[in-house]
């Protein structure tokens, strides 16, 4: 065990990437051979969006759900029996309140959890909570939500955001396989502001921004970052890995705490 764990943001990309080989994959493999094993695990992702309330998974064993259409069999046949952990639900409670979340038993870990967290502990034997995202919240609240659940990192939980920075379906096809300027500069502003902890810049961006426009879209897969920056404590380092762009999709990960975990992480 560690003194403290590491928040993440993994930029998820298509659901293949769960199961077939290529270097994201390959980073999240080798960072949880680095880490230690945690208690629990916690992860926040794209693909669960609720409204005015923050949702738990409370079931013993939550379903994997397979959010997705026009895939191979393959993908569909994956599961993953990770129970959920009531300890890890009641400490979220105490930290942020019962007024602040609800315990569900109807979801459970949709592509967006399971695709990352299968790639990196394949056993699914350490206890898994998903958590939604309350699309209500404005960002300034995500951070602070984020901000209450940062001693959870102390107590051996990995906290886990999941999604794109940059995610633009409806331009993918057309721009698969090209840099666009505005996506890299909208991926390297970013990046500059998740390292300055410059929150107004993560948040804030005018009517005539374009490129925010087209890189957040309807900014399911951005928001996952804010709780990687608001999780941020005294002393953390910050640092990106698999920060590649592809067309309208980018598939960089951010790191936040003790980056010398990275050391043998191919970059």
């Amino acid at each position: 065990m560690i003194d403290r764990y590491p928040v993440l943001f993994l930029g998820h990309g298509s659901p293949m990437t769960a199961i077939t080989d290529g270097p994201e994959r390959r980073a999240w493999q080798a960072l949880a051979q680095t880490l230690p094993r945690p208690r629990a695990i916690l992860v926040i992702s794209a693909h669960w969006e609720t409204q005015d309330r923050t949702l738990l998974t409370a079931q013993e064993q939550p379903r994997t759900i397979h959010d997705f259409g026009g895939f191979p069999d393959e993908l569909f046949q994956v599961q993953y029996p990770a129970r959920s952990s009531p300890e890890l639900i009641e400490r979220i409670a105490e930290l942020v309140g019962e007024d602040a979340i609800t315990r569900d038993t109807s979801w459970g870990y949709y592509h967006g959890t399971w695709g990352v967290v299968r790639p990196m502990y394949p056993e699914a034997d350490i206890p898994l909570v998903a958590m939604s995202i309350n699309r209500s919240l404005a960002p300034e609240a995500h951070f602070a939500l984020a901000a209450k659940l940062a001693p959870l990192r102390d107590e051996g939980v990995l906290f886990i955001a999941s999604g794109n920075i940059i995610h633009n379906l409806r331009m993918w096809r057309t721009t698969i396989g090209t840099q666009p300027d505005w996506a890299l500069d909208f991926r390297d502003r970013i990046n500059a502001a998740v390292l300055a902890n410059d929150r107004e810049a993560l948040i804030r961006f005018g009517p005539d921004d374009r490129g925010a426009g087209m890189a957040i879209n309807s900014a399911e897969h951005y928001l996952p970052l804010l709780y990687t920056v608001g999780a941020r404590l005294p002393g953390d380092e910050g640092a990106f890995f698999n920060d590649t762009v592809d067309g309208s999709i980018s598939m960089t990960s951010v790191l936040i705490g003790d980056t010398s975990v990275l050391a043998g992480i191919a970059q």
